[in-house]
């Protein structure tokens, strides 16, 4: 799953469940844009990594209780952080983390998604650690 803010995409990832398609819901209630729900393909320019929906589900979010929704959306989007719901989360982390795709590394932050706090945290995370 992922989305755009500011220009940057946030990648979210995590185990079916865990609330990816859910924060994307919430962010892009603040402003974000999506970049695509289930699956994202990721590619290398200019030694950037960029974010796209594959063609068959541009512009669709999966809306738990109200079906496949179809939602303004972008491509190409330069990917700046991943969350990632899930797993255990440090209340301090005493390093921050990277997980590296396609030979780029990209921040990683470990979140739980159906705290009221998680799109802010999102935000503050992209504006602290963002590439």
């Amino acid at each position: 799953c992922g989305v755009a803010l500011g220009g940057r995409a946030v990648l979210i990832s995590g185990p079916s469940g865990s609330g990816k398609s859910d924060l994307a819901l919430r962010l892009m209630d603040r402003g974000a844009v999506l970049v695509s729900d289930d699956r994202t393909d990721l590619r290398t320019s200019s030694g950037r990594l960029l974010a796209s929906p594959p063609a068959t589900i541009e512009g669709k979010l999966e809306v738990r209780s109200l079906g496949i929704l179809a939602f303004p959306w972008e491509k190409d989007v330069p990917v700046a952080l991943e969350i990632v719901l899930g797993g255990a989360i440090e209340r301090f982390p005493l390093e921050r983390a990277d997980r590296t795709w396609l030979g780029i590394a990209v921040p990683l932050v470990a979140l739980a998604a159906f705290e009221a706090s998680a799109p802010i945290k999102v935000e503050l995370a992209l504006r602290e650690f963002g590439l």
